[in-house]
């Protein structure tokens, strides 16, 4: 017998509309929708029901696999406590970061990212986890090792994002000393002479290996057929870079100048959820709500705290420069469809019956439950 579950008396967030009804459940997908009231099946009581969210980049496994300095937790726990707060923040697919590459805060040793690779497809397979989830690697390009740790994926078709990162001073995020030496220098506590030299050594780092690492890593990921990201894109020169790559995904472009070449080009300009609640970068580069308003903004990613990619787009419609639907498809349909994911992102008969049911009476949206292939999983 089909498995069906009906979701009555909602707020459908469709891509362009909202409209008041009922949801079939059939299977796994998304059978049907009717509008009006309804006595049948579990009342949503007026609540909203939205498209489960695309998450492409996320660092918050990191927090769990190495909670302090020096502590590094079991890969398996680390995974499931984030996939439970992921979940519960209405994440249905999401993108775990997996950083490669020694960068400035020493990395993580080779072997390390292939273990918690190596979790999730376990937790996969073994029905652990409440969403989705698939691997981006962020590849720090200027790291000499960056090549030898991106081999340990050779193959794994898990990995469907990669990113191409560049954290040296005078690059893409850090143009300017000024942010470099407030992150890096109190940060690390070095002494001027200490920071000098830091600093020449990450410069001399990035000169040598940063281009033939990044032609290496797109020949790779186009041969695999792995979705491309740039990461902060400061001019139009990175922008015409990465589209002879293939990019796919622009990330955290730092100018305006760049986020409005990036998405003329093609390219999905994803900016963080954070940035949008708080209101400015905590970096000091450009707001996403500047883009949004600019009509550049085309995803939203919860980048270190998993609850704002929900309550950012609440934040976008309250300001009036979309409409819910508008700023819901940042974090739904345009993520899903920027990497090739054509089964989910929408409220639509026939894809994955991926929801979230939102209660929004003011200020920060509750999340009341969430389905993923119309199974409750929060």
């Amino acid at each position: 017998m089909p498995q069906e579950t009906v979701l009555s008396n909602a707020r459908i967030v469709l891509e362009n509309e909202i409209v008041t009804g009922s949801i079939l459940i059939r299977d796994g997908l998304i059978a049907g929708m009717d509008s009006g009231h309804s006595d049948q099946g579990e009342d949503m009581a007026g609540d909203y029901i939205i498209p489960g969210l695309v998450e492409l980049h996320t660092d918050h496994l990191e927090s769990h696999y190495s909670p302090r300095p020096g502590v590094v937790w079991d890969a398996l726990a680390a995974l499931q406590a984030h996939d439970a707060q992921v979940a519960a923040s209405g994440i249905t697919t999401v993108f775990d970061c997996l950083r490669l590459g020694s960068d400035e805060d020493s990395g993580f040793q080779k072997g390390e990212m292939r273990t918690i690779a190596d979790a999730i497809r376990c937790a996969s397979s073994e029905d652990r986890l409440r969403a989705s989830h698939f691997i981006h690697l962020r590849c720090e390009v200027s790291a000499s090792d960056v090549l030898e740790h991106f081999a340990d994926f050779h193959g794994d078709p898990q990995v469907k994002l990669a990113s191409l990162m560049d954290h040296a001073p005078g690059q893409r995020q850090f143009q300017t000393l000024d942010q470099y030496t407030l992150y890096y220098k109190k940060k690390r506590g070095l002494n001027d002479a200490d920071f000098d030299r830091f600093m020449a050594r990450r410069i001399e780092e990035s000169n040598r290996y940063a281009a033939p690492h990044r032609k290496a890593i797109v020949e790779a990921c186009n041969k695999h057929r792995i979705a491309i990201a740039s990461h902060d894109d400061a001019t139009v020169e990175h922008v015409a870079e990465s589209r002879a790559f293939g990019v796919r995904v622009a990330e955290f472009p730092t100018s305006m100048e760049a986020a409005k070449a990036s998405h003329e080009t093609g390219m999905a300009v994803l900016m963080g959820a954070p940035n949008v609640v708080r209101g400015k970068s905590h970096s000091g580069n450009i707001s996403a709500k500047t883009l949004a308003d600019a009509g550049v903004l085309d995803v939203l990613s919860s980048d270190y705290v998993p609850f704002s990619l929900i309550y950012a787009p609440f934040v976008l419609a309250d300001e009036g420069g979309m409409s819910l639907s508008e700023s819901i498809r940042l974090v739904t349909a345009t993520p899903a469809r920027t990497v090739g994911l054509a089964d989910r992102g929408n409220i639509a008969s026939g894809l994955r019956a991926d929801l979230v049911r939102v209660r929004r009476p003011a200020g920060v949206p509750v999340v009341r439950s969430v389905w993923r292939e119309g199974r409750r999983v929060a």
